[in-house]
């Protein structure tokens, strides 16, 4: 592990901002390094306010896409709501179709099986439009760069509204309406949106145009948030609102569908880690094991004892989930350790037997054990899919675009991408993935490292510090859990490996002259030695709080140790 230390904001700034809000230095460094540096960042940091989201109509095309919609419901349209089979696809195409159903019937949902149709719009979607009558199909978290899918519809007499947060490529779609606010001519202040999120200010842009206010749809905010911690875009800005209230509605007046999925975790108060790693998995499971349509269902069911019915078949969907990631992460991890006759910068795999729907899960975690940007492939009809993952720092959609030759298809972002290539491109292809990331690459990246935000003693955690980095949250991209670092530390005889295995490490800390606090260190088993060595060492942690039979008290969560 890499421990950087940021910098130090200048003391003048750190001042200014203490006497400003009345809080101590470390709190006023956090922030500044936050980009907070006055009253009312703090204020709008602290205090989200649903008053703080954009202008939808601030969106290039977004008049255009609310015109369309209102058009096709006053002629009596068959609209078709058409998204991905992730999470935030799904929750995208529940958001549209059930808004737009709350005044008008003639709304279908279509999701693309993941294996006969593969990523973003198909021509069978499109198909399927024209046999069932679509006069409009709303695409959301896919479409951006369906050039040959929307030319398609267009010749059978099918308008599309694109509602995608993908970069663009150099050709936009034929659309009636092309919503994102990636495009290099769309003014939209955000930039950071998921497919969700858009969606969202197109639902805010129709209830405008109706004379309805922000609160009349704040109840889809938890599929907002849903979307937001599945695809780990940046907490910041407008996300940030939507995240906040977003997850109020899940925590107090959730849908049915959210809430059976949450019935069954037995969870009290969710926070956006919990969304990413209890809800999200399991809405995704119903597109990885059987099909997306699986989870629109749960999420738009208005009847309780219904939506628990689906969730418990969801929950079947993602135990087998967990099963085969698990076996084919094993299997990959033997080919790369097979395959190792060099020192690589990349990691890729592939075998025909996996499953496609937990490739982009065990790309994950290859990349968290060898810390080299990974993919994994396998058989997908007459050609290769993959799902890539990135490290910090490195752009792996800007190295796939270096290796476009050899690729069929391939969309993403800077940490994770899909692409399809023949079967006789994959040597070709693994090749020059190598060199583009040999020659691009900061040999540093490929170190796993740990963003330390301030070195601190152990006499300034307090219950008073813990208050105010609770009201930090939601945590993520941009935002993330502060991390402290502490020097010369000491355990006082406690420690011991906890677990399966004893892979984790529960201890109690001390600098000299202070009182102990608990720590615990998931898979930080294999520093026990350090801890109960005679020699002071320093840590790496974030803040947490421990509940143990009704009582709470602070514990250091430690990320590393040395």
């Amino acid at each position: 592990m890499r421990w950087t230390v940021k910098p130090k904001p200048e003391q003048e700034s750190i001042d200014q901002l203490t006497e400003t809000l009345g809080v101590d230095d470390l709190v006023a460094q956090l922030l500044i390094q936050r980009g907070i540096t006055n009253y009312d960042e703090a204020k709008a940091f602290f205090r989200p306010e649903l008053d703080h989201l954009h202008d939808p109509f601030l969106m290039k095309d977004m008049q255009k896409a609310v015109d369309r919609i209102e058009q096709a419901i006053a002629k009596g349209e068959n609209i078709l709501v058409y998204g991905d089979y992730d999470v935030d696809g799904t929750t995208s195409v529940a958001l549209m179709s059930s808004f737009l159903m709350e005044s008008y019937p003639n709304v279908a949902t279509y999701i693309p099986d993941r294996y006969g149709e593969g990523y973003g719009i198909s021509f069978q979607g499109i198909d399927f439009a024209v046999d069932n009558d679509m006069g409009l199909m709303i695409a959301l978290d896919c479409g951006i760069k369906a050039i040959d899918q929307i030319k398609y519809a267009k010749e059978k007499g099918i308008d599309v509204i694109v509602c995608d947060h993908h970069r663009p490529g150099t050709e936009l779609p034929d659309a009636v309406a092309v919503l994102d606010p990636k495009q290099e001519d769309c003014k939209y202040p955000y930039k950071e949106l998921c497919g969700c999120g858009v969606g969202f200010k197109l639902i805010q842009g129709l209830s405008a145009k109706r004379g309805k206010t922000i609160d009349d749809i704040l109840l889809y905010l938890d599929l907002v948030a849903t979307a937001i911690a599945a695809d780990i875009v940046p907490i910041t800005g407008e996300n940030r609102v939507l995240a906040y209230y977003g997850l109020m509605v899940i925590n107090e007046n959730p849908r049915r569908g959210i809430k059976a999925l949450i019935d069954q975790t037995r969870k009290r108060e969710l926070t956006i880690t919990d969304v990413v790693f209890i809800i999200a998995p399991r809405i995704n499971a119903a597109g990885r094991m059987k099909h997306g349509q699986h989870a629109v269902t749960l999420l738009t069911e208005t009847d309780f004892a219904q939506a628990q019915q689906y969730a418990s078949e969801i929950e079947l969907f993602n135990t087998e989930r967990r099963s085969l990631d698990q076996e084919t992460t094993k299997e990959a991890l033997v080919q790369i350790q097979e395959n190792k006759e060099e020192e690589k910068f990349t990691s890729v795999v592939y075998s025909e037997n996996w499953h496609k729907g937990v490739i982009g899960i065990v790309a994950s975690r290859l990349t968290e054990t060898y810390y080299r940007p990974t993919l994994v492939f396998t058989k997908s009809g007459d050609k290769l899919a993959a799902s890539a993952r990135s490290v910090k720092g490195f752009d792996i959609y800007n190295a796939l675009e270096g290796c476009s030759d050899c690729l069929e298809q391939f969309g993403g972002h800077m940490y994770a991408a899909g692409l399809t290539l023949l079967e006789e491109q994959y040597e070709a292809f693994k090749k020059q993935f190598e060199k583009v990331v040999s020659e691009t690459i900061d040999p540093k990246l490929l170190q796993p490292e740990i963003s330390v935000d301030a070195k601190i003693s152990m006499h300034q955690i307090t219950p008073k510090l813990m208050r105010i980095l609770k009201q930090f949250a939601p945590f993520g991209p941009g935002n993330m859990i502060p991390i402290f670092m502490a020097e010369g530390l000491k355990d006082t005889g406690y420690a011991r490996g906890v677990g399966e295995e004893e892979k984790h490490l529960k201890c109690s800390l001390y600098q000299p002259g202070f009182d102990p606090i608990g720590g615990i260190g998931f898979n930080l088993g294999d520093k026990l030695d350090v801890v109960k060595g005679i020699k002071p060492f320093d840590a790496v942690f974030s803040l947490d709080e421990n509940q143990w039979k009704g009582t709470v008290s602070l514990q250091l969560k430690l990320r590393d140790i040395r």
